[in-house]
Formats: C-alpha cells, structure tokens, sequence
C-alpha cells in the first residue's frame, strides 16, 4: 500500500522546516542582538589578545606621565656631596666639606607642552585599542558567517539524504510489487550514496569552519551553539560614529604635533639651580669657615640635534594628516559598497526565496505525477534535486544578508552588540 498524500506531504513539509530550521531563526532575530553567539565569541577572543592584557599596564604608563608633566620639576632634584682633602699629600690639616642641592627647571612652555602630550598619548593609547578590538571584530565575524553557511550545508545535506531515503524506500516497495523496474530501485539507492557522500563533506567543511572560528575566539563552539544565528540588526539613523580608524589616525596626528611643539620648545638641556654650603679650614688648628653658594647653570642651544627632532616630529605630523585623508575617502568607499551588498543581498534573497517556493510547489507537482505513474524516477529525482538546490540558495540567501548587514557595520566601525 503507497503512503496517502497527506502523509507525504507532512513528511515532506517536516524536512523542508528542518533543512531551513538553522536559517529560518535570522529574520526573527533582525532586531535581536547577537548575544547568544557571536558576542561571546568576539568578548572571549578580546580577552586573550596581547593589546587587552598589556591595556592595563599601559594606562598606568599613561598614568605615570601625567603625574611627571604636572610636577615642579622636569627632573628630581640632585644631592651633590664632596670632601676635599691634603692628607695623601701634605697633611697639614686642610679639610673642606662641600654639600649641595641642583634641581633642573623647566624651559619656558615645555611643561605645558610635556603635559599636552601626555594627554595626547593617553587618548592614543585608548583609541589604539580600539582599532584592535574592531579589528578583531572582523575576523570573528568573518569565521561566525563562515561556520553559519556551512551549518546550512549540513542541514540542507541531511534534507537531502532523508528525501533520498524516503524516495528509495518508495521506490524499493513498488520494486517489489512489480510496479517499477530494478535499474530504478538502483538508480534510487545511487541517488542515497550520493547524498551521503554530500553530507559527509559538508560535515568535514562545518568541522573546519568551527576550527577556524576557535582559532579566532579561543571557545571552542558546537553545531547546536550555532542556531539559530542571530542576526546583527541593521544600523540605525544614529549609528554613524567616527570611525576608530579614523580617530586612532586623528590621535596620531595630534600626538605628533603635541611632540614637534614639545621639541620646539626644548631648545636645550634644562637649566639647572644649584644651592650648596661648604665647611672648610686652611689647616689643622684653624677655625672651620662655612660659606653659602647659589647657581645657576644654563646650558647652550641643542643645535643641530634639536633641529633633527623637531623636523622628524614635523614629518610625523605631515604624514598622519596626509593619511588621515587618505583613509577618510577608503573608509567613505567600504561605507557605501557595504550599503550597496546588503540591497543586492537583499534582493538576491527575494528571488531565491520565490524560486524556493516556486520549486517546492512543482516537487509536489512530480512527486503525486510521479505517484501514480505518469513520470519516470530519473524526472523525479532531478525536479527533487533542483528544489534541493532552490531550498539551498534561500537558506545561503539569507546567511548572505545577515552577513553582508554585519559587515556593514564592520565598514562603520561598530562591534558587535
């Protein structure tokens, strides 16, 4: 007895449901943060990177430099002690006793410049991280959409081979009734080694995709972590920050303006002020004489070497303008070639979408012609593997556009939220 329509079609619209079960989950999820996955992932990946273990310590260097540029003084003070005496010589009781004190000054507005670039550095350090963690937002992005297609290549191979299954058991009854030839029952269960040959390849790319995105996250994720994927959720009219690229570039050129002031102004070594006593005798039996020194130490110009730090400070400053622009106009570009993946992706789910329809409705066309003997095995299996295929295209269709919508907001410097 052949199995009633009704309960081909339940199994039917069953494995349809579980081969999209993995892609179907993202349209829900449009307005859904991707917490469950690809979040986790991109915090646990940030928390093993040099930058994030080495964050703490740089702010405290930071940290240590502005409490240098507030100071009273570019340098600690200095304690100056000698003892001057002729009893290697001639003896004759000569002593003197000099003890001092030599504290540097500053030279005039290199503590405003010394402090200016402290604070340059400070917000360099944080915008340098930044870029890292954006940076490695992308490359965790780039392996979670990785392992989402190959999740559907699994489920839409597993699709396969239960409808390959279910054809040869079919055919195999109607085989043994009589109803069908035995070149068909062999033409069916070839259709099931190929299938399983399909699945298992797919299984081998999903369980190097997974590697990979280990390798980028340092958490190892399972197929069940993986679906539904939650979706990232387009950006919004206020989602148009500056860009970390950028601001890192504009922190850079900042900082090296704040050097080339810092080094115009030091022209020279700091000048020194020097308070000293001395206790002193002729010789033995003579009274000790005590006198009180102030001094002043100025040095000379830098000269030359001053001139080579400020025209390298200069350089450096030149160069982070020149690419600021640079990388304004390529981030501009990535910007609206972003913008204009998603409308094509966008599109091209639309049309998959109604070819996955249009191809499930002729399947079940075949499938009940086929039922009562007015279409031979080799039409119906190919009609089953071009609605496999269209059910494969709208599932990677819909992988493609919450791809192509993460890395738009990769393009616009936002991590994942």
């Amino acid at each position: 007895m052949l199995p009633s329509k009704t309960t081909r079609m339940t199994w039917r619209t069953a494995l349809l449901a579980a081969a999209l079960a993995a892609a179907s989950g993202w349209a829900r999820a449009q307005s859904t943060p991707a917490e469950q996955g690809l979040k986790a992932l991109f915090d646990a990946a940030w928390a093993r990177q040099p930058e994030a273990q080495a964050l703490q310590a740089r702010r405290e260097a930071v940290q240590a430099q502005r409490r240098a540029a507030e100071a009273w003084t570019p340098e600690p003070p200095a304690l100056e002690v000698s003892h001057k005496t002729d009893r290697l010589t001639r003896s004759d009781g000569a002593r003197e006793v000099d003890i001092g004190v030599a504290v540097p000054l500053w030279l005039p507005g290199e503590r405003r410049g010394t402090q200016a670039l402290a604070e340059a550095e400070a917000a360099a350090v944080e915008r340098r991280v930044e870029v890292a963690r954006l940076r490695l937002a992308g490359a965790v992005r780039e392996a979670w959409w990785q392992a989402q297609r190959s999740l559907i290549e699994v489920q839409i191979a597993r699709g396969q081979l239960d409808s390959a299954r279910q054809i040869a058991s079919d055919v195999a009854r109607r085989a043994r009734a009589g109803e069908l030839a035995r070149a068909d029952q062999h033409q069916a269960e070839g259709a099931v080694a190929a299938a399983e040959a399909t699945l298992a390849q797919a299984e081998a790319a999903a369980s190097a995709a997974r590697q990979q995105l280990k390798a980028s996250s340092g958490a190892a994720t399972s197929s069940e972590a993986l679906a539904p994927p939650f979706a990232e959720p387009e950006p919004g009219a206020g989602d148009d920050p500056i860009h970390p690229a950028l601001a890192e570039i504009e922190g850079r050129a900042a900082l090296a303006e704040r050097a080339a002031s810092l080094a115009q102004a030091q022209s020279r070594a700091h000048p020194e002020l020097a308070l000293s006593t001395t206790r002193e005798r002729g010789a033995a039996g003579e009274r000790y004489g005590q006198t009180v020194t102030l001094a002043l130490r100025l040095p000379f110009g830098g000269g030359p070497r001053h001139d080579g730090r400020l025209a390298a400070a200069r350089a450096e400053a030149t160069e982070a303008q020149a690419q600021l622009a640079l990388d304004r106009a390529r981030l501009q570009s990535e910007r609206e070639a972003a913008v204009a993946r998603v409308e094509a992706a966008r599109a091209q789910l639309a049309a998959a979408e109604r070819r996955a329809t249009l191809a499930r409705e002729t399947c079940g066309f075949f499938e009940k012609s086929f039922r009562l003997g007015q279409t031979d095995l080799p039409t119906r299996l190919r009609i089953e593997a071009e609605a496999t295929e269209a059910e494969r295209q709208a599932a990677r269709s819909r992988i493609d556009l919450a791809a192509a919508i993460s890395a738009w907001r990769q393009a616009l410097g936002l991590l994942p939220p």
